[in-house]
């Protein structure tokens, strides 16, 4: 029985090592496996992973060609309370909610369709300034779109909140740059950067068994969230079934799957952004899920990865005394190789 085990534990390392490096918890050294995925929490604390690079950002996307660094030209205005954060339920049509509070911290802004992109804007950060009225600063600040704005008075149009419009000013001039009502204004695409946060998933409210909607939420780098595709578990044993479900977009932030038959926990979730990149929160959401909770990943965007290069993150739980394998999401017949893995494991 010990040379059969040994045997298979042979066979099965040598099949990891051909599929391009993946490894066996309990057998390579810890530095290759990760920790258990995290529970719901409404709090979310992660790790920090900074964004370093501005993302490509072409037209055919619907962006702004502001890749290149140079400050465009448009017009602001604002809305809400004058040190408020836009609109007072602090929420908007991206379905972000409490931009109040950090990290949106109320530095938030509507954008017209350029900018909105029916939703596929949520999310992107943007450097702004003004420099033509006298109260104004000059000085660069960086807001979210968080919202649509139904009415442009010009090509490019930012309706700020109360707090972001004054944050343009001169110090202890607020108000009046305020009181200046629609300004011309220049502005740049730059990449966000949430310290101490990860990618992190909202279940949203009047979600069942046979309806999943998800808010998507503190991307690094570009932002915004193009395709969220979700992977289901198979029962009894809640292990991946390796098959990736495409979502629908439902409005703004927010992803969503309709299935006639209730959906299998835990769920992992691969996101894809505007410039390609790809990740993967393997079962972010656990099997006994709830409504209006968030689910932090373990994965955050790198802006130094290949576009297109899928990370995986939060791969590996504790069962008992065992650990299960973690492989990196390759493509093709890695799915069946896993299932060949377990089996010889098993024995």
């Amino acid at each position: 029985m010990a040379a059969a085990f040994s045997s298979a534990v042979v066979v099965a390392l040598f099949c990891l090592l051909a599929a391009h490096g993946c490894c066996g918890c309990g057998f390579l050294p810890d530095l290759f496996c990760y920790p258990p995925p995290p529970a719901p929490t409404t709090n979310v604390p992660a790790t920090n992973v900074p964004a370093t690079s501005v993302p490509a950002f072409n037209s055919s996307s619907g962006g702004t060609n502001a890749d290149d660094g140079s400050w465009i030209a448009a017009r602001a205005t604002w809305y809400g309370a004058p040190n408020g954060a836009g609109p007072y339920d602090n929420g908007g049509a991206c379905g972000f909610k409490n931009v109040n509070l950090p990290p949106f911290s109320a530095m938030i802004s509507c954008g017209n369709q350029p900018l909105f992109r029916d939703g596929k804007g949520c999310g992107s950060c943007y450097q702004i300034r003004c420099v033509a009225h006298r109260a104004c600063s000059g000085m660069p600040e960086t807001v979210i779109i968080t919202d649509m704005n139904y009415y442009p008075v010009s090509r490019y149009h930012f309706d700020l909140s109360g707090t972001a419009f004054g944050r343009m000013a001169k110090y202890g001039r607020n108000d009046e740059l305020r009181h200046a009502g629609i300004i011309d204004m220049q502005f740049k695409r730059v990449p966000c950067q949430y310290p101490g946060l990860t990618v992190t998933f909202r279940v949203q409210h009047g979600s069942n068994p046979n309806y999943l909607a998800i808010l998507v939420e503190y991307e690094d780098g570009d932002g915004d969230a193009v395709q969220v595709d979700i992977m289901e578990s198979r029962l009894p044993d809640r292990v991946p079934t390796g098959f990736w479900t495409p979502m629908r977009e439902s409005w703004g932030s927010i992803w969503r799957l309709d299935r006639l038959r209730p959906l299998q926990g835990p769920f992992s979730l691969r996101v894809t952004d505007e410039s390609g990149r790809s990740l993967v929160a393997d079962q972010v959401i656990p099997a006994f899920w709830q409504p209006n909770a968030a689910y932090r990943s373990f994965v955050q965007f790198d802006e130094t990865l290949p576009t297109s290069l899928v990370t995986s993150g939060a791969n590996s739980v504790e069962s008992g005394a065992s650990r299960r394998l973690v492989l990196p999401m390759y493509p093709g017949p890695l799915t069946y190789l896993w299932r060949c893995v377990r089996s010889i494991l098993a024995v």
